[in-house]
């Protein structure tokens, strides 16, 4: 039996009661390695009918769109169509934020790899016809500039946006219709579906959220986000297979299953080349044209993550080994459930040692509290850094905008020392503990960005 048989016969044996641990309803899984795939799935699609997962089910994969996204843009490279750090005006006359010196100088590039520094959490329903991402450009025009184009990472969903309507453009067709046609057909994608309406058509899983602050799972009351953010992960649902024969794709150099070419080899490499450091928030080492890159011992590995309203989606790629893995959930502690498969294909599969969590350090310093204390926000959260009579720091976030709408439970916790200025939570959130980093300087000696991922900006006392 070769390495590859036995991961698919220990996920057949291991996965249901994974997903039970975790509170997960459920999953579906594929590996491959080579030529050859193995896929596995447990649990139920909908707590609420019972209907059993298959490994042909589909579930939404988030902002691993986004990926998609900036292959339907390199395609447009190959082509000599688009040209990477060309003004985003070049295509979009329109384009506009509160920031008209920054609306100038946005690059397609900083677009596609999170530096445009424009607010990015921006999910307006602009409505369902195919005009909705060319309207979403409207709402844009009051967001406001975080920081100036190409300093620093901040992820970006409404950058994405942007960019899906310059391939709109471009191309003179909607976005599904443009990842339809060049990349469903040229990869013989059969579950994959870019709406609820296509979606229905399978066997497709719904989210689950808890009812209540700590309370059991339910499925989630709306499907998915607005089509206007489809280019960054709002519609996109796949069976995991599907989603392996795009990773394919990119591991044998852009070319499809028959031999035929989707992307050249060129751009191929340059989505996997750093383009900006990320901050020390334990999410990655850089991140390329669209793929989160993984510096870890034995190899690089790239990939990209995809959340939405209780669903949550992995991929991951070892380019050196020709291995690739994706996990597709629909509720719970998912990335519980990442770190057992994913850690064990890298290992046995991809020659690679995974991350370990993050833990406190006992002989650090005492922080600085000065330097964290304030309040930080964005659009879909306000968050409080105070400290206590006894010294302690603690992060209070309250989410706002459409994560209030969503019922996004509000988060607490104490903050400890791990590597400098990012400091680690005490308590999870959504079974993460992910490191948070507080960057630059407003003058005063205080943090001016509290980094989760997205640069959250300090409000002046």
């Amino acid at each position: 039996m070769s390495k590859l048989d036995e991961i698919g016969a220990w996920l057949r044996h291991r996965l249901a009661d994974l997903l039970a641990e975790n509170r997960v309803p459920g999953a579906a899984v594929a590996v491959c390695a080579g030529g050859e795939t193995v896929d596995a799935a447990a649990g139920v699609l909908n707590t609420a009918t019972g209907v059993e997962a298959t490994v042909d089910s589909l579930f939404q994969i988030g902002s691993i769109t986004k990926v998609l996204t900036a292959t339907l843009a390199m395609q447009l490279v190959d082509e000599g169509e688009l040209e990477l750090d060309a003004p985003v005006r070049t295509y979009l006359p329109e384009f506009r934020i509160a920031d008209e010196r920054a609306a100038e100088r946005i690059t397609v590039r900083q677009l596609m790899c999170h530096v445009a520094g424009f607010e990015g959490d921006i999910f307006t329903d602009t409505g369902k016809g195919d005009d909705c991402v060319e309207k979403y450009l409207g709402v844009l025009h009051e967001v406001p500039q975080l920081f100036e184009p190409g300093e620093m990472f901040s992820y970006n969903n409404a950058a994405y946006c942007v960019l899906g309507r310059i391939v709109e453009v471009v191309r003179g067709k909607p976005f599904d219709a443009c990842i339809r046609t060049h990349l469903f057909v040229p990869l013989g994608l059969t579950h994959a579906a870019n709406d609820p309406y296509e979606a229905i058509i399978h066997r497709a899983a719904v989210g689950h959220v808890e009812q209540t602050p700590g309370g059991p799972l339910g499925p989630a009351r709306v499907w998915t986000l607005a089509r206007s953010n489809a280019p960054a992960g709002s519609m996109l649902a796949m069976r995991p297979r599907d989603l392996l024969a795009f990773a394919r794709m990119h591991l044998a150099g852009g070319l499809g299953p028959d031999g035929g070419s989707v992307l050249s080899p060129a751009s191929v490499r340059a989505m996997q080349q750093p383009q900006v450091g990320l901050p020390d928030i334990d999410q990655g080492t850089a991140w390329g044209l669209g793929w989160e890159l993984f510096d870890l011992p034995g190899g690089r590995v790239f990939g990209h993550d995809g959340n939405t309203i209780g669903q949550s989606a992995f991929l991951r790629v070892v380019p050196g080994r020709d291995v690739a893995v994706a996990i597709v959930t629909n509720g719970g502690s998912p990335r519980r459930v990442y770190t057992e498969i994913v850690g064990r294909v890298l290992r046995e599969l991809g020659g690679v040692e995974p991350p370990g969590q993050p833990t406190p350090d006992p002989s650090a310093p005492p922080l600085d509290a000065s330097r964290y204390v304030g309040t930080y926000t964005s659009s879909t959260s306000e968050t409080t850094v105070s400290q206590d009579e006894e010294g302690r720091l603690w992060l209070e976030r309250v989410p706002t905008g459409i994560t209030a709408e969503l019922d996004d439970a509000p988060y607490r916790t104490e903050l400890v020392a791990w590597r400098g200025d990012a400091l680690l939570p005490v308590e999870p959130e959504r079974g993460v503990r992910a490191p948070l980093a507080f960057l630059g300087d407003d003058g005063k000696g205080h943090a001016m960005y509290l980094h989760n991922g997205r640069a959250d900006r300090r409000v002046p006392a």
